[in-house]
């Protein structure tokens, strides 16, 4: 290698080095600027209610330092948070797993099965994706009346499976249609039913886009707020974080020192859900973007 080569080879390798280093930089900077916020609700909702109302939360660490579980005590106790999880769990889970099983059969049809209207039926439902959901509230509130199942949680159930199914089918149908097609004929070739070929072969191959599904939707059942206060209404009994959070601070604006404590814990089973399946979530959301 000449001295020139040696040089030019040099010189783009710290070129390379020079713009590694400014990428991770803005991202440590993209990073706490992210995570700031979330650093503050936790120091606040650790402090007393005077000096959540007076000094910001960077303030806490000024001496004498004044740190307490009183906020958390009063959502847990007094404000009926814990029976609020319990209820947040009642909804999302089932809210979350009745549209993903769903729209996963739905999907290999609308990939792998020839039928009558396949194409425009599909077209339909991707359609139905720009429809806002506020009005849904009224007609259907009106059928739940009737059927009698305005306040139970079946009704949330049903509503966040209808207003889920959409993105559901249109994510997963991406994702199967990219199977390759071999593997299907080859199933098929072998004497497979369709039912075989799903179970066997396409829902183990697309757990990456179940998954990145499972958090999307986890997540917007968990932070729900409108569905449940039509459908569910404000009872305790019944009614989830998000409407018991809501309802912390009363009319004259008292109690809003308790929303740093009821805030975090809402965040932190979200946090674990997408901790857990994060590995998969990258490559679910690239579902149907190369394809082969």
């Amino acid at each position: 290698m000449t001295a020139s080569a040696a040089a030019v080879h040099t010189g783009a390798v710290a070129v390379r080095g020079a713009l590694r280093t400014t990428v991770h930089l803005v991202l440590v900077v993209v990073s706490l600027l992210w995570l700031t916020p979330t650093l503050g609700l936790f120091i606040s909702s650790l402090r007393p209610a005077g000096l959540v109302t007076t000094t910001g939360w960077w303030r806490a660490f000024s001496t004498p330092f004044r740190f307490t579980l009183e906020n958390y005590a009063h959502v847990l106790v007094q404000a009926n948070m814990g029976r609020s999880f319990v209820n947040s769990l009642v909804v999302a889970i089932p809210a979350t797993v009745m549209p993903i099983l769903v729209a996963a059969f739905a999907a290999y049809a609308f990939a792998w099965m020839r039928f009558p209207g396949r194409n425009a039926l599909f077209l339909v439902v991707v359609g139905l994706l720009v429809v806002p959901l506020q009005v849904t509230l009224i007609p259907v509130l009106r059928m739940f009346n009737a059927a009698h199942l305005t306040g139970t949680f079946a009704a949330v159930w049903i509503a966040h499976t209808a207003y889920g199914l959409p993105f559901a089918i249109y994510l997963l149908r991406s994702f199967i249609e990219g199977l390759p097609g071999e593997m299907m004929e080859s199933a098929s070739l072998d004497g497979a039913s369709h039912a075989q070929i799903f179970f066997r072969l396409v829902l183990p191959t697309s757990v990456p886009a179940i998954a990145s599904l499972a958090i999307f939707q986890f997540m917007w059942v968990w932070n729900d707020l409108l569905v449940a206060l039509i459908y569910l209404g404000g009872t305790p009994r019944v009614a989830p974080m998000t409407v018991t959070i809501s309802n912390l601070v009363n009319s004259y604006g008292g109690g809003w020192q308790y929303l740093t404590a009821a805030a975090f814990i809402s965040m932190l089973l979200p946090l674990v859900v997408f901790f857990a399946l994060q590995r998969y979530f990258v490559r679910g959301i690239l579902t149907g973007s190369v394809k082969g």
